[in-house]
Protein backbone atom coordinates (compact mmCIF):
# COMPACT_ATOMS: atom_id res chain seq x y z
CA UNK A 1 0.00 0.00 0.00
CA UNK A 2 1.44 3.60 -0.59
CA UNK A 3 1.40 5.78 1.89
CA UNK A 4 2.01 9.53 2.10
CA UNK A 5 3.72 10.14 5.68
CA UNK A 6 5.29 6.92 6.28
CA UNK A 7 7.58 4.53 4.56
CA UNK A 8 7.52 0.75 4.82
CA UNK A 9 9.05 -2.42 2.99
CA UNK A 10 9.65 -6.08 4.95
CA UNK A 11 12.22 -8.50 4.78
CA UNK A 12 14.10 -11.02 6.86
CA UNK A 13 10.75 -11.29 8.71
CA UNK A 14 11.02 -7.88 9.73
CA UNK A 15 8.57 -4.80 8.92
CA UNK A 16 10.32 -1.91 8.58
CA UNK A 17 7.88 1.18 9.14
CA UNK A 18 9.79 5.03 8.70
CA UNK A 19 8.58 8.18 9.47
CA UNK A 20 8.91 10.01 6.39
CA UNK A 21 7.92 14.43 7.52
CA UNK A 22 11.38 15.08 6.56
CA UNK A 23 10.32 18.48 6.71
CA UNK A 24 8.96 18.86 9.93
CA UNK A 25 11.41 16.59 11.77
CA UNK A 26 8.58 13.69 11.71
CA UNK A 27 6.25 15.58 13.26
CA UNK A 28 3.20 13.62 14.46
CA UNK A 29 0.31 14.69 12.23
CA UNK A 30 -2.30 13.20 12.99
CA UNK A 31 -2.78 11.70 9.18
CA UNK A 32 0.77 10.50 10.00
CA UNK A 33 -0.39 8.64 12.98
CA UNK A 34 -3.37 6.93 11.27
CA UNK A 35 -0.87 6.01 8.25
CA UNK A 36 1.54 4.16 11.19
CA UNK A 37 -1.01 2.52 13.04
CA UNK A 38 -2.72 1.16 9.42
CA UNK A 39 0.50 0.34 8.77
CA UNK A 40 1.43 -1.56 12.19
CA UNK A 41 -1.92 -3.45 12.69
CA UNK A 42 -1.24 -4.64 8.96
CA UNK A 43 2.05 -5.98 9.90
CA UNK A 44 0.49 -7.61 12.83
CA UNK A 45 -1.53 -9.52 10.80
CA UNK A 46 0.73 -11.02 8.67
CA UNK A 47 2.55 -14.12 9.84
CA UNK A 48 5.35 -13.79 7.74
CA UNK A 49 6.63 -10.54 9.64
CA UNK A 50 8.13 -11.90 13.41
CA UNK A 51 9.22 -8.05 14.38
CA UNK A 52 8.52 -4.90 13.47
CA UNK A 53 11.24 -2.30 12.94
CA UNK A 54 10.16 1.02 13.32
CA UNK A 55 12.68 4.41 13.07
CA UNK A 56 12.82 8.06 11.75
CA UNK A 57 16.16 9.59 9.75
CA UNK A 58 18.93 10.68 11.26
CA UNK A 59 18.05 14.04 12.13
CA UNK A 60 15.16 12.98 14.15
CA UNK A 61 12.96 9.80 15.19
CA UNK A 62 10.34 12.36 15.67
CA UNK A 63 9.89 15.58 17.30
CA UNK A 64 6.87 15.83 18.58
CA UNK A 65 3.27 16.19 18.07
CA UNK A 66 2.56 18.61 15.31
CA UNK A 67 1.74 21.38 17.01
CA UNK A 68 -0.46 23.28 14.71
CA UNK A 69 -2.53 20.97 14.60
CA UNK A 70 -3.65 21.89 18.25
CA UNK A 71 -3.00 25.72 18.61
CA UNK A 72 -6.09 27.01 18.94
CA UNK A 73 -8.08 23.81 20.23
CA UNK A 74 -10.58 23.94 22.86
CA UNK A 75 -11.21 20.55 25.28
CA UNK A 76 -13.99 19.38 23.15
CA UNK A 77 -11.47 19.71 20.70
CA UNK A 78 -8.92 17.59 21.65
CA UNK A 79 -11.52 14.79 23.45
CA UNK A 80 -13.71 14.60 20.06
CA UNK A 81 -10.27 14.25 18.35
CA UNK A 82 -9.70 10.58 19.57
CA UNK A 83 -6.25 11.54 19.39
CA UNK A 84 -5.03 8.88 21.64
CA UNK A 85 -7.03 5.95 20.16
CA UNK A 86 -4.35 6.10 17.86
CA UNK A 87 -1.65 5.65 20.32
CA UNK A 88 -3.61 2.59 22.30
CA UNK A 89 -3.92 0.68 19.18
CA UNK A 90 -0.14 0.48 19.47
CA UNK A 91 -0.17 -0.53 22.59
CA UNK A 92 -2.15 -3.86 21.29
CA UNK A 93 0.43 -4.67 18.74
CA UNK A 94 1.44 -8.21 19.61
CA UNK A 95 4.50 -8.45 17.37
CA UNK A 96 7.69 -7.02 19.04
CA UNK A 97 8.59 -3.77 18.49
CA UNK A 98 12.25 -2.23 17.96
CA UNK A 99 13.05 1.00 17.74
CA UNK A 100 15.93 2.79 15.52
CA UNK A 101 16.48 6.09 17.14
CA UNK A 102 18.79 8.76 15.97
CA UNK A 103 18.33 12.54 16.86
CA UNK A 104 15.44 14.15 18.00
CA UNK A 105 12.88 11.92 19.92
CA UNK A 106 10.59 14.39 22.04
CA UNK A 107 7.78 14.87 23.25
CA UNK A 108 5.22 12.33 21.09
CA UNK A 109 8.23 11.23 19.69
CA UNK A 110 10.00 9.93 22.80
CA UNK A 111 6.15 8.24 23.65
CA UNK A 112 6.08 6.50 20.63
CA UNK A 113 9.70 5.27 21.19
CA UNK A 114 8.57 3.94 24.79
CA UNK A 115 5.90 2.24 23.09
CA UNK A 116 8.27 0.09 21.47
CA UNK A 117 9.61 -3.48 23.06
CA UNK A 118 13.39 -2.61 22.79
CA UNK A 119 14.89 0.64 21.67
CA UNK A 120 18.36 0.89 19.96
CA UNK A 121 20.01 4.80 19.75
CA UNK A 122 22.56 6.72 17.78
CA UNK A 123 24.66 8.88 19.68
CA UNK A 124 23.57 11.78 18.57
CA UNK A 125 19.98 10.96 20.07
CA UNK A 126 18.66 12.95 22.45
CA UNK A 127 15.19 12.12 24.24
CA UNK A 128 13.05 14.23 26.05
CA UNK A 129 9.17 15.77 27.50
CA UNK A 130 9.31 19.00 26.70
CA UNK A 131 5.68 19.75 26.78
CA UNK A 132 5.88 22.00 29.75
CA UNK A 133 6.95 24.61 27.65
CA UNK A 134 3.93 25.02 25.69
CA UNK A 135 2.18 25.13 29.24
CA UNK A 136 1.04 21.74 28.84
CA UNK A 137 2.08 17.91 29.89
CA UNK A 138 2.48 14.54 28.38
CA UNK A 139 -0.70 13.03 26.95
CA UNK A 140 0.51 9.89 24.88
CA UNK A 141 2.18 8.12 28.46
CA UNK A 142 5.11 10.11 29.16
CA UNK A 143 4.75 11.08 32.71
CA UNK A 144 3.70 6.96 32.94
CA UNK A 145 6.01 4.78 31.15
CA UNK A 146 8.98 7.40 31.20
CA UNK A 147 8.61 7.15 35.15
CA UNK A 148 8.60 3.36 34.48
CA UNK A 149 11.82 3.19 33.00
CA UNK A 150 13.93 6.22 34.28
CA UNK A 151 12.22 6.40 37.87
CA UNK A 152 10.91 9.26 39.52
CA UNK A 153 13.71 11.50 40.17
CA UNK A 154 14.76 11.77 36.49
CA UNK A 155 11.13 11.24 35.42
CA UNK A 156 10.43 14.37 37.25
CA UNK A 157 13.21 16.58 36.05
CA UNK A 158 12.34 15.51 32.50
CA UNK A 159 8.68 16.25 32.60
CA UNK A 160 8.93 19.49 34.74
CA UNK A 161 12.18 21.42 32.96
CA UNK A 162 11.75 19.61 30.14
CA UNK A 163 15.61 18.87 29.79
CA UNK A 164 16.52 17.06 27.20
CA UNK A 165 18.87 13.57 27.78
CA UNK A 166 21.29 11.99 25.55
CA UNK A 167 21.51 8.73 24.45
CA UNK A 168 24.35 7.56 27.25
CA UNK A 169 22.03 9.00 29.40
CA UNK A 170 19.10 7.34 28.56
CA UNK A 171 20.79 4.09 28.36
CA UNK A 172 22.14 4.62 31.78
CA UNK A 173 19.28 5.50 33.00
CA UNK A 174 17.05 2.46 31.48
CA UNK A 175 15.22 4.21 28.83
CA UNK A 176 16.99 2.50 25.72
CA UNK A 177 19.05 -0.91 25.70
CA UNK A 178 21.84 0.35 23.78
CA UNK A 179 23.77 3.17 21.82
CA UNK A 180 26.14 3.08 19.02
CA UNK A 181 27.51 5.12 16.25
CA UNK A 182 25.27 7.08 14.13
CA UNK A 183 26.19 5.38 10.76
CA UNK A 184 25.41 2.07 12.56
CA UNK A 185 22.09 2.20 14.24
CA UNK A 186 19.69 1.27 11.95
CA UNK A 187 21.61 -1.60 11.17
CA UNK A 188 22.18 -2.51 14.34
CA UNK A 189 17.95 -2.30 15.24
CA UNK A 190 17.75 -4.44 12.22
CA UNK A 191 20.28 -7.28 13.36
CA UNK A 192 18.14 -7.24 16.49
CA UNK A 193 14.86 -7.42 14.81
CA UNK A 194 16.32 -9.97 12.75
CA UNK A 195 17.11 -12.23 15.73
CA UNK A 196 13.70 -11.62 17.34
CA UNK A 197 12.54 -12.79 14.21
CA UNK A 198 14.31 -15.97 13.84
CA UNK A 199 12.83 -17.15 17.09
CA UNK A 200 9.29 -19.36 17.52
CA UNK A 201 6.88 -16.68 17.12
CA UNK A 202 4.04 -17.47 19.45
CA UNK A 203 6.52 -18.20 22.10
CA UNK A 204 7.99 -14.39 21.47
CA UNK A 205 4.53 -12.96 21.81
CA UNK A 206 3.57 -14.97 24.65
CA UNK A 207 6.90 -13.59 26.37
CA UNK A 208 5.87 -10.11 25.20
CA UNK A 209 3.17 -10.19 26.77
CA UNK A 210 4.31 -11.66 29.77
CA UNK A 211 6.89 -8.87 30.12
CA UNK A 212 4.08 -6.02 30.14
CA UNK A 213 2.03 -7.84 32.29
CA UNK A 214 4.29 -7.28 34.93
CA UNK A 215 4.08 -3.63 34.64
CA UNK A 216 -0.26 -4.29 35.25
CA UNK A 217 -0.27 -6.76 38.11
CA UNK A 218 1.04 -7.72 41.82
CA UNK A 219 3.86 -10.60 41.53
CA UNK A 220 2.02 -13.37 42.33
CA UNK A 221 -0.49 -12.56 39.18
CA UNK A 222 2.31 -11.63 37.10
CA UNK A 223 3.86 -15.29 37.96
CA UNK A 224 0.69 -16.76 37.83
CA UNK A 225 0.17 -15.21 33.99
CA UNK A 226 4.03 -16.20 33.24
CA UNK A 227 3.22 -20.09 34.40
CA UNK A 228 -0.06 -20.22 32.37
CA UNK A 229 1.90 -18.96 29.07
CA UNK A 230 4.75 -21.73 29.94
CA UNK A 231 2.13 -24.26 29.91
CA UNK A 232 0.16 -23.25 26.57
CA UNK A 233 3.47 -23.10 24.62
CA UNK A 234 3.68 -26.97 25.62
CA UNK A 235 1.06 -27.46 22.79
CA UNK A 236 3.34 -25.68 19.86
CA UNK A 237 4.61 -27.18 17.07
CA UNK A 238 8.28 -24.51 17.52
CA UNK A 239 8.23 -25.84 21.07
CA UNK A 240 8.42 -29.54 20.00
CA UNK A 241 11.08 -28.42 17.43
CA UNK A 242 13.17 -26.32 18.91
CA UNK A 243 14.03 -29.17 21.82
CA UNK A 244 14.57 -31.50 19.49
CA UNK A 245 16.76 -29.17 17.16
CA UNK A 246 18.27 -28.77 20.43
CA UNK A 247 19.27 -32.23 21.79
CA UNK A 248 19.96 -33.38 17.79
CA UNK A 249 22.52 -30.17 17.66
CA UNK A 250 21.27 -27.98 14.74
CA UNK A 251 19.11 -24.96 14.35
CA UNK A 252 15.73 -24.84 14.59
CA UNK A 253 13.22 -24.46 11.76
CA UNK A 254 10.09 -22.75 13.65
CA UNK A 255 7.02 -22.32 11.85
CA UNK A 256 4.95 -20.47 14.12
CA UNK A 257 2.72 -23.49 14.79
Amino acid sequence: MTYQYILTGAEDGVGVVQLHRPDVLNALSRALMDELVEAMEAFDRDEGVRCILLTGNQRAFAAGADVREFADATVVDMYLAYRFQQWERIRKITTPLVAAVSGYALGGGCELAMLCDIIIASETARFGQPEINLGIMPGAGGTQRLTRAVGKCVAMEMVLTGRLITAREAAAAGLVNRVVPVELYLDEAKSVAREIASKAPVAVRLAKEAVLRAFDTTLEGGLDYERKCFYLLFATEDRREGVRAFLDKRSPKFTGR
